[in-house]
């Protein structure tokens, strides 16, 4: 089987005709059917000829998109990781997949999430080794896209869900700032704090998604519209100076492996000899009292869209929701606003540290994808910037000793997704030279 494409290289050759739409539909469907029975990342696939009828012309054509199970989907069973919905068809598209059938994108099958995208785990497994969770909650996501089934998937994030997954499953996951993609049509976990993002085998094909899928009107709460993203070369924005790189220090250190802190030294080494400024940061503590704020505010929010779920179905409701909402049931109003009401003096204050960084560097995860399926992975290297809406994308950088995929996390300012993606390209370039 021939090696998968990316992204780009897929459209490019569709619209230039040197691929023939059914030909590539046809090598992904064949790639599935051969991975599938161990890889386990969908829920449902559309039959080849369903997957050929759906293309139509625009910069999309003829491209299979994984959609993350809780995107409701018309023509598809939409789950959202519950026997509950078991049998749920939505009667419309979420606008994220009208915005992919409208530019002559594929929606090539449902990809398995952790239950209504909180902790209790789907069949997944690693593209690395099965014997390993990809991660969670866009656990099919991440792995349709490294696996080379597909050369996009859609996910989302609410603590960790885009970063962690990418890291573990050697891909590149971006999370852009928080209301830039459009969530209308997707269940859920908690509004303050969902994201929805990109899984891509490169950073100039996650720039593609983002442009063509991003928000271009503020018609949703909390939507905002940021520009198309440009490729600019770095003197472009940063001028005679230096890249400058935050390597971000923080209070949960001591939980990554030795291999992923390795990893972390690795890239600043590499992004120095680039010709970057690498200086190690630390935040104040405020910033770690985010950790606990964006639990109250995911909790508090969960208890509210999950009381249906539990007054009706509570037996098919699984454990980690029922303590969810029985945390979020127990927080007072009082503790509610005080989590909000930092929520937006970090998402101001964090500008600070942009004043005097281009990026943040950090950890995506704790190292290495843990073994066993049932446990996606701790999510606190991402959830500060979850909390405060910060664009945040994981890159791939080496393998661990028992083979399986490396990576770091760099965090831009909000809003300011545009330099973000060009420092991470940078990165990127860094990353390739050396390997």
């Amino acid at each position: 089987m021939k090696p998968a494409l990316d992204l780009l290289q897929a459209c490019e050759q569709i619209q230039k005709k040197q691929l023939k739409v059914d030909d590539y539909l046809a090598q992904c469907a064949a790639r599935a059917d051969q991975i599938e029975p161990v890889l386990k990342a969908f829920t449902v696939r559309a039959p080849i000829e369903e997957l050929q009828k759906q293309s139509g012309p625009g910069p999309l054509m003829g491209i299979p998109v994984a959609i993350k199970d809780i995107i409701a989907t018309k023509d598809f069973v939409t789950t959202n990781g519950s026997p509950i919905y078991k049998d749920f068809t939505p009667s419309e598209d979420a606008e994220i997949v009208k915005k992919i059938r409208a530019l002559g994108g594929v929606i090539f099958g449902k990809s398995v999430t952790t239950e209504f995208a909180w902790r209790n785990a789907g069949p997944t497994t690693n593209p690395w080794n099965s014997a390993h969770t990809p991660g969670g909650s866009s656990s099919g996501s991440a792995a349709a896209v490294a696996s080379g089934i597909v050369p996009l998937g859609i996910g989302s994030q609410t603590a960790g869900s885009i970063i962690r997954p990418a890291a573990f499953s050697g891909v590149v996951g971006y999370k852009a700032s928080f209301g830039a993609v459009p969530r209308k049509g997707v269940h859920p976990v908690a509004d303050s704090l969902d994201h929805i993002g990109f899984f891509t085998r490169s950073v100039a094909d996650a720039r593609y998604a983002f442009n063509l899928l991003r928000n271009t009107s503020a018609n949703e709460e909390d939507a905002i519209v940021i520009p198309e993203l440009s490729r600019k070369p770095l003197s472009e924005f940063l001028g005679n100076q230096k890249p400058r790189i935050g390597l971000l220090k923080t209070p949960f250190d001591d939980l990554l492996s030795q291999e992923q802190i390795k990893t972390i030294q690795h890239a600043a080494t590499l992004l120095e000899k680039s010709g970057a400024h690498i200086e190690e940061i630390t935040l104040p503590q405020m910033y770690w009292d985010a950790i606990e704020a964006l639990a109250v505010l995911m909790a508090c929010e969960s208890a509210v869209i999950h009381k249906a779920h539990l007054e009706k179905f509570s037996e098919l409701v699984g454990p980690d929701i029922k303590e969810l909402v029985a945390k979020g049931s127990a927080y007072s109003k009082k503790d509610y606003d005080a989590a909000k009401n930092l929520q937006k003096k970090l998402r101001l204050s964090i500008d600070e540290c942009f004043q005097r960084f281009d990026v943040i560097l950090s950890s995506p995860a704790t190292g290495e994808a843990p073994k066993g399926l049932s446990f996606t992975g701790n999510p606190i290297f991402c959830s500060l910037w979850s909390f405060i809406g910060n664009p945040a994308i994981a890159l791939p950088l080496g393998k661990s000793s028992n083979g399986l995929p490396l990576g770091i996390q760099l965090v831009g300012n909000y809003k300011d997704d545009e330099k973000l993606l060009n420092m991470a390209q940078f990165a990127e370039e860094c990353f390739k030279a050396e390997s």
